[in-house]
């Protein structure tokens, strides 16, 4: 079967610090955070009734912050999760704890490695969780039981959470619905990642809510478009080495034509993603440690 393009840039409606059913047992409220890297906003999801969970709190905004406190006013707060330390994720979770004594769950802080460009939101080093969430242990509340799932390559602590009860996953920034995400080393891993999306891909999940965009129905076949997405750019990476082209800057622009200047430097960082995976399997070489200006060159398995 053929992989399918993937439906980027879909559009969702969006108001901000309004409380959207999306089902019997779960609600989202979108911060006022929109930028290219978060499209229209950090998805905060409410799962139950009565006693709830929150997963991914969100950015440190007073709105936002508000609007999920207001949104489970005269509900008992059990549990919040966070997907990952990135700052339009877990910062909220502490102020959250605060008003409702609920304990944060989460991998662990965030990995040691530091990206050698800030392209992205930023990096919540502050964040320790409450109660460190281990692969495939499962979190019960009130009527709903959430799965924890390790996925490491967006960022080394990662997690997906999957509810039981409608085979829905809360996909974090492993998976968006509205762009191909963000790997930055070293604490992103590209070799990581994909190995991550093929392990989504076997699961048999219904529905994805991912923090960013909307909701993603059929996602085995999305993720599968994703896959071959970050296989096509190893095969451009290839093609470029093939060609002389050994500079990440050029790859950037022969591979980006299109791309906006502002997202050149994320660009830059997924590529070197790819080529430190490249270097490590053979099909690339660079003289000394790769990084963002290295210069590189075929591989013997190329």
């Amino acid at each position: 079967m053929s992989v399918q393009p993937i439906p980027f840039q879909r559009e969702f409606e969006v108001d901000y610090g309004t409380v959207t059913e999306l089902g019997p047992m779960l609600r989202r409220v979108v911060a006022r955070n929109p930028s290219p890297f978060t499209f229209r906003g950090t998805g905060s999801y409410i799962v139950g009734r009565g006693k709830v969970a929150i997963i991914d709190p969100g950015p440190e905004l007073a709105d936002h912050i508000e609007a999920l406190l207001a949104a489970v006013e005269g509900e008992a707060v059990s549990h919040l999760l966070v997907t990952h330390t990135h700052r339009d994720h877990s910062p909220a979770a502490s102020h959250i704890k605060e008003a409702t004594g609920a304990p944060v769950y989460g991998f662990g802080p965030h990995g040691e490695g530091q990206n050698e460009t800030q392209v992205e939101e930023g990096v919540d080093r502050d964040f320790v969780p409450d109660i460190r969430l281990a692969d495939g242990e499962i979190i019960e509340g009130d009527g709903w039981t959430i799965e924890a799932i390790h996925t490491p390559g967006h960022t080394s602590n990662h997690l997906c959470f999957a509810l039981k009860e409608g085979k829905v996953l809360f996909p974090g920034d492993h998976v968006m619905g509205w762009s191909t995400t963000v790997v930055l080393p070293p604490d992103g891993d590209m070799a990581a990642y994909v190995a991550s999306l093929e392990r989504l891909r076997a699961r048999d999940d219904a529905l994805y809510w991912p923090t960013h965009g909307p909701s993603i129905p059929e996602p085995q076949a999305y993720v599968g478009a994703l896959i071959e997405h970050r296989r096509k750019r190893e095969r451009q990476i290839a093609d470029c080495l093939s060609g002389g082209i050994g500079a990440i800057p050029k790859m950037v622009d022969r591979m980006y034509p299109d791309l906006p200047a502002a997202l050149h430097g994320a660009a830059a960082q997924s590529v070197l993603a790819h080529l430190i995976h490249m270097v490590r399997v053979g099909r690339a070489r660079c003289d000394d440690r790769p990084g963002l200006g290295s210069k590189y060159r075929p591989g013997a398995a190329l």
